[in-house]
């Protein structure tokens, strides 16, 4: 199970660092770059919630686990990420637009 959790974390990790590059990058005009990156970000998530979905599997077969900080920094990480991801595709649409006028 800690093997899991820590796949959810560093998937969760890599696409929080493509995201805050993808911004970084769109505020400097290289918006083809952001969005490059946030395809990255978004495969990151991917493989973070195929970790998160073997978790879930795992309790509704039965198998439940004891309390665990380590999962819920995971499942907050995750959560925050995802967030974060949204919103660096709005900024990357906002400075795309900024850059037109």
């Amino acid at each position: 199970m800690e093997e899991v959790i820590l796949n959810l974390i560093m998937h969760s990790g890599e696409a929080r660092s493509y995201s805050m590059e993808a911004i970084s990058l769109a505020k400097e005009g290289e918006i083809t770059a952001a969005k490059n990156l946030i395809k990255k970000a978004d495969k990151e998530l991917g493989y973070a919630h195929n970790s998160q979905t073997t978790l879930i599997q795992t309790e509704a077969s039965g198998q439940k686990s004891e309390f665990s900080l380590l999962l819920v920094h995971a499942e907050d990480h995750l959560m925050t990420t995802t967030m974060l991801k949204d919103l660096s595709v709005e900024f990357i649409e906002l400075y795309e637009r900024i850059g037109e006028l």
